[in-house]
């Protein structure tokens, strides 16, 4: 008889164990629906809603048309879309190495160990924070061809033919760059924090091995920052396939100066201009997944090289 008690008194307890499990799951559930209700509402769906209108045309206000893939197969034709990726992949090739090349050098000036320096830490970091019209209207005044700032600071050291800038389809792109370079602070602060991070003992040891500055910063500085150069890295790719606007409000002041907006016109700014310009939102759609594709497989590929450069202290263990 004390088995058999003893084994109903454990069934009554696991009974009594599942009953309160399946409480607390339901509390679970019943805690996260609105976030539940929020993802497939506000992100599940129209991803799912924008893949079924990339294959229509769709004007906004008509009915829907179903064409399949034919929104696909206009890009190849569209001029348009390859000028923007061409657009694209320039800046993308020269903003990638200088903000990354710049944001370090800043946050090793960052790192040094004088009077006041988190004062400049805060105001190199300010600019970043600047919403981008509010930047695309002091640049536009900066790069003016005769009476802007910089123009004339380069007219004083000696330049006497300084860039028309946002005028030249040439020097627009880099004007973009240049552009960005205001917000340096923001991916400093990053490497700054990675920086920090480098075990002092490593340069102590270094030293009393007779290494030179240069030699601390390849074989030291360099390895251990890796990891963090590598996160700006895929960071800085999502950011040049984003660019919109800077390059669309400053595409704008320049229209009808001989190049107009189309030597600033970005992947992300011919989106918008098919999309809200024409109404084609079909076509939009349609370009807007070309470019998660794109995105993708870049970075899809950057992190495949990654095993071959980024260095991890547990590497060592």
């Amino acid at each position: 008889m004390g088995i058999f008690s003893k084994a109903k008194i454990t069934r009554r307890s696991s009974d009594g164990l599942s009953k309160l499990a399946l409480q607390e799951e339901r509390a679970a559930y019943l805690f996260l629906s609105p976030w539940l209700i929020g993802l497939i509402v506000f992100t599940i769906g129209p991803i799912l809603a924008s893949i079924a209108i990339s294959m229509t045309d769709w004007g906004l206000i008509t009915t829907p048309k179903w064409v399949g893939l034919e929104n696909y197969q206009d890009m190849l034709t569209d001029r348009n879309f390859i000028h923007s990726i061409k657009v694209t992949l320039r800046y993308t090739v020269i903003a990638v190495p200088t903000y990354s090349v710049a944001g370090l050098a800043l946050a090793m000036l960052l790192n040094q160990k004088v009077k006041g320096i988190n004062v400049f830490r805060t105001i190199l970091y300010l600019p970043s924070l600047l919403a981008g019209v509010a930047v695309a209207v002091i640049w536009a005044s900066l790069l003016a061809e005769e009476v802007g700032v910089v123009n004339q600071a380069l007219m004083a050291i000696g330049v006497s033919d300084p860039p028309r800038w946002l005028g030249d389809p040439y020097w627009a792109v880099p004007a973009i760059v240049l552009v960005g370079l205001w917000g340096i602070g923001g991916g400093a602060i990053i490497y700054l924090a990675g920086l920090q991070n480098i075990p002092p003992h490593l340069y102590e040891a270094a030293e009393i091995d007779g290494a030179n500055d240069w030699q601390k910063f390849w074989n030291i500085t360099l390895p251990m920052l890796t990891p963090t150069i590598f996160f700006m890295l895929i960071t800085t790719l999502i950011d040049a396939f984003q660019v919109f606007d800077v390059a669309y409000l400053l595409g704008q002041t320049r229209r009808g100066i001989g190049t107009g907006g189309r030597s600033l016109l970005f992947y992300i700014v011919n989106l918008f201009n098919e999309g809200f310009r024409s109404g084609k939102f079909g076509f939009a759609s349609a370009l807007a997944w070309v470019l998660v594709v794109i995105a993708a497989i870049s970075i899809i590929f950057t992190f495949r090289t990654a095993e071959r450069w980024v260095f991890y202290a547990s590497d060592t263990d």
